[in-house]
């Protein structure tokens, strides 16, 4: 996948209607490339989404489901993008940062990395992959992350250099969650490994509306929180992706955000795509807000 072109060589047709008749989805309107976690299906059918999002384990993994994902991304003409959890999603001693760290420092995990790199490698589609996303995150949601820097930055170069040795021509996406200095132990910027292991830039934006009333005081907008995040990634001088996306609330917020998303991009010349998480949330939301439901047709919430 060549991201620094992405954006210029791929044109979606405006989507004049968001609902389609047979109830699947279109993507929101615009020209900026448009990517879905779509684990139910509901883009199936939309021309104008241009990347297919995967989340997978490295523990416990069914393998064939990969190659299963990557004819239903190929019959699509889409290109693949990969977030790589390193643990299992099932409830096990193993999900524990120490494990995690001594398991990776002794080569426990080479394999995991490798077998799963090796399938991707053989993909039809262009294939990016985003391990151990979000690492600047210390809400405990993820085992891999609010380590120290340079801890993470060994790690994660040591599975690029495993996953490159079975599959050369896969991009690599750095993926922090994009959290403002002052809510972080370490900024996003302590945890970049180099330029030699990173092809492109992946940011979170989530809008959760009521949390944004109840807190902040008012609404925002994608900009408004995508702004401050681009502006300390591009200076990296790689292409960026919003890898998740997500928006919940009442219509005239879901349809604002649906009408900036892929339109309301002066100022971006280095983000190539968004990629919207169109499930349910699942992670509580910070202060006792639940699980916020992304889908479309139920993040609309009035």
């Amino acid at each position: 996948m060549t991201w620094t072109t992405t954006r210029g060589l791929l044109a979606a047709v405006m989507a004049g209607a968001l609902l389609w008749p047979s109830g699947a989805f279109a993507a929101p309107p615009g020209d900026l490339p448009f990517g879905v976690y779509d684990p139910n299906g509901a883009f199936g059918d939309d021309p104008n989404v241009q990347i297919e999002h995967l989340f997978l384990p490295w523990q416990d993994v069914y393998l064939p489901s990969l190659l299963e994902a990557d004819a239903y991304a190929a019959e699509r003409g889409r290109s693949v993008l990969v977030t790589i959890e390193p643990w299992t999603w099932t409830r096990d001693e193993r999900n524990r940062p120490e494990v995690l760290i001594a398991g990776i420092n002794s080569g426990a995990f080479d394999t995991n990395m490798s077998t799963i790199c090796e399938i991707l490698g053989g993909f039809q589609s262009a294939v990016t992959v985003r391990w151990a996303h979000e690492m600047e995150d210390y809400s405990g949601q993820f085992i891999w992350a609010g380590w120290q820097p340079e801890t993470y930055i060994a790690a994660y170069r040591h599975m690029v250099d495993v996953c490159r040795s079975v599959a050369p021509d896969i991009d690599f996406m750095w993926s922090p969650l994009g959290l403002e200095t002052d809510k972080t132990l370490y900024p996003f910027e302590d945890y970049f490994p180099g330029e030699d292991y990173v092809d492109v830039i992946g940011l979170s934006v989530f809008g959760l509306q009521k949390w944004e009333q109840d807190k902040l005081g008012a609404d925002r907008s994608f900009r408004e929180i995508l702004d401050p995040r681009y502006e300390r990634a591009v200076k990296f001088g790689l292409p960026i992706v919003v890898a998740e996306l997500g928006f919940s609330g009442d219509a005239d917020y879901v349809n604002k955000w649906l009408e900036d998303v892929r339109q309301s991009l002066e100022g971006l010349s280095e983000l190539v795509a968004v990629v919207y998480f169109n499930q349910k949330e699942v992670y509580p939301w910070p202060d006792g807000y639940g699980l916020p439901d992304w889908r479309f047709g139920q993040n609309i919430v009035e």
